[in-house]
């Protein structure tokens, strides 16, 4: 397969995507229906394919997409978050949770694998998956795999999350399922956003780096195929809308040769409008054979409803997610009457305390920005997360502060989950996290100190508040049955004490 990927756990790192919502989108030229470059060529720069006539794919149309409440009135799409964290996931997440399996046949046998070589996959996809990084299957891997590739296939639902390595499973089998020796697509995977399609055709790039015979065509707006091209990829990816147009207006997708069909991110196909009717119409004419592959980060009622209208007698695989706790956390406040004593004590903290890389959480972006400025003049590397960056631009604030070029994060509460950087044992509330009615937002508490406890380390958490708000400290202690001890920030031998402990 034409074009590269690297850095793949869940979906394959910054370098081949580059646009977000809004963007003006990379010089990606297609000559027909084929892709004839790699998109991670630089966007903008003049091509040999643009000289030949070719068209650069626009960027992705605005979406009325579902949005999740943010900071200072602002909301940010569920795809974007989806997508974020995808691309922040460059190296598979480690995850100690139970894979858990349902099946209609609880007689029949489940195989499971340790190695990819068990899977008797053809040579040239193990090259490719060697290539990226991946030395053994993930768990999620270790049970899907041997499912999506048995025969006869057999329908899977598979709920997980970004970086357990799904992505890359469904892609081994589009390209087993794919015959390179057909001229006529025989595998369709469906996304619910432009840019989510294009992050899996980046994996299938990457893992098909070296099979050079199976090819890819993106149903997606803006890749202008003429009615009555004769389609000669084999796999397909694309949203539903598009994929819809070119099977039934302009007839150019043959949805009764098709053998494989993955509908990925289904929770968020299901949130934004009008989707999940057109995965169904395109459910609908597919061949009874086809085998169904969905995946979804959540499996509540509405996923599930979709999914038995969708798949007939699935085997079900559920990764646990993992669950935040504050059991090996310790947590502290103070009471400081401003934002110049909040930023005071703060110094203090660092006067006293090794501290290598911190998050710094501010409930609105307005105070995010005032505190990078403070900090960047008094000469610290500072970062800062809000929901007015576009999603690459989150991503790749998310990947400096991993790589340790920037030592301290600030960060909205928009971006409180789905961050996880090993070194971060320390986080820092500037000011608790409330809700509409001035209320503790116990879930983003939890999710903000929770950064400091992952990967099984002992974290610490700091909370800076005024004096009014200390009632709101005391119903977070009694929600969660824990202590946060005070301390004044002031006192540097307390402070000294704490740390030396």
């Amino acid at each position: 397969m034409a074009g590269s990927g690297r850095g793949l756990g869940g979906l394959g790192g910054l370098g081949g995507l580059g646009l977000a919502r809004g963007d003006s989108g990379p010089d990606w030229p297609w000559q027909g229906s084929t892709l004839r470059r790699s998109a991670s060529r630089c966007p903008g720069r003049p091509g040999r394919a643009a000289a030949r006539g070719l068209h650069p794919l626009p960027a992705a149309p605005a979406l009325a997409a579902p949005r999740a409440e943010a900071e200072d009135g602002e909301t940010v799409p569920l795809a974007e978050l989806s997508l974020m964290n995808k691309l922040i996931h460059t190296s598979l997440v480690e995850s100690q949770q139970h894979v858990e399996i349902l099946q209609r046949d609880p007689t029949s046998p489940l195989y499971s694998i340790k190695t990819f070589e068990e899977l008797f996959l053809k040579k040239e996809l193990l090259q490719g998956i060697y290539m990226m990084g991946f030395n053994r299957p993930s768990k999620i891997q270790e049970q899907a795999l041997p499912l999506m590739l048995a025969y006869p296939p057999q329908n899977l639902i598979a709920q997980s999350q970004s970086g357990t390595g799904k992505t890359a499973a469904f892609v081994l089998a589009m390209l087993s399922r794919a015959n390179a020796n057909e001229k006529y697509p025989q595998c369709l995977c469906l996304a619910p956003t432009y840019e989510l399609a294009l992050q899996i055709g980046q994996v299938v790039r990457a893992i098909g780096k070296f099979c050079t015979d199976i090819k890819v065509n993106y149903a997606v707006r803006g890749n202008r195929v003429l009615k009555g091209t004769a389609l000669e990829e084999q796999i397909i990816i694309g949203t539903p809308g598009t994929t819809l147009d070119w099977c039934f207006k302009q007839r150019i997708l043959d949805l009764t040769k098709i053998s494989l069909f993955v509908l990925d991110e289904a929770d968020i196909m299901i949130d934004m409008q009008g989707l999940s009717c057109q995965s169904i119409r395109i459910h609908r004419a597919l061949p009874k054979s086809c085998q169904v592959l969905l995946f979804s980060a959540t499996y509540k009622e509405p996923v599930r409803a979709f999914a038995e209208r969708i798949i007939p007698d699935p085997i079900m695989i559920k990764l646990r997610e993992e669950e935040l706790t504050l059991s090996n956390i310790r947590q502290y406040f103070m009471v400081c009457q401003s934002s110049d004593e909040q930023y005071r004590a703060l110094c203090n903290l660092y006067g006293s305390f090794t501290i290598g890389q911190v998050m710094i959480f501010c409930q609105t972006r307005r105070l995010a920005d005032w505190l990078s400025g403070k900090m960047s003049r008094d000469g610290h590397q500072v970062a800062v997360l809000t929901a007015e960056l576009t999603v690459v631009q989150r991503a790749s604030v998310i990947q400096r502060f991993r790589e340790g070029k920037e030592k301290v994060l600030i960060a909205t509460n928009v971006c409180a989950r789905g961050i996880d950087v090993q070194q971060v044992t320390t986080v820092v509330n500037f000011g608790l996290p409330v809700d509409q009615d001035g209320q503790p937002d116990f879930e983003t508490y939890l999710h903000r100190i929770g950064r400091a406890g992952r990967f099984g380390h002992r974290g610490i958490a700091f909370s800076m508040v005024e004096r009014g708000a200390v009632g709101l400290v005391h119903k977070i202690e009694e929600y969660f049955q824990t202590t946060i001890k005070q301390l004044d920030p002031y006192n540097m031998d307390e402070l000294e004490k704490l740390a030396a402990e």
